[in-house]
């Protein structure tokens, strides 16, 4: 397998193919805390999920608000999987931010996915809109990639 020439665009792709990232986040005892979540995104550089602000996660972004997002195809073979490492900053949505941000989160969702109306996630709703905004991106790069004179996997900046 050899990567494809352009990076950017294969952080874009495997970020369009993919409904579900995984969220780190850090806990109160300093430990690491990693979830699934459906997303959708604007421009690649926002991320956004629908959660309870009671789960873990959810606690961990209040007092902690930098993530780590991993987005992969875990169903591709040994050696052909593209993955996209995010360093984000996240957030609750306010409330005077959800029309705005619901029409943007929602403007392409998956099949059967809801798309949430701001009403929905407001005030004293059981969930809420959540943020990631993205400050860099990576992409995995394997050793035996021709184009990887090291050999060792590695991760590459890129710009989607």
């Amino acid at each position: 397998m050899s990567l494809p020439a352009d990076l950017d665009q294969m952080a874009r792709a495997a970020i369009d193919a993919n409904r579900y990232m995984t969220l780190g986040t850090t806990g109160p005892d300093n430990r690491p805390r990693l979830s699934p979540v459906y997303f959708t995104h604007a421009g690649y550089r926002t991320f956004y999920w629908v959660s309870s602000p009671t789960a873990r996660h959810s606690r961990n972004i209040e007092a902690h608000p930098d993530v780590a997002i991993a987005i992969y195809d875990s169903t591709a073979e040994i050696g052909h999987a593209h993955c996209v490492y995010i360093d984000a900053t996240a957030a609750i949505v306010p409330d005077e931010e959800l029309p705005q941000r619901c029409a943007e989160a929602f403007a392409r969702v998956g099949p059967g996915a809801t798309a949430f109306q701001p009403e929905q996630l407001s005030g004293d709703a059981p969930l809420r809109l959540y943020l990631a905004h993205a400050t860099n991106h990576e992409v995995h790069v394997p050793g035996r990639d021709p184009s990887n004179e090291t050999g060792i996997d590695t991760r590459r900046q890129v710009n989607p």
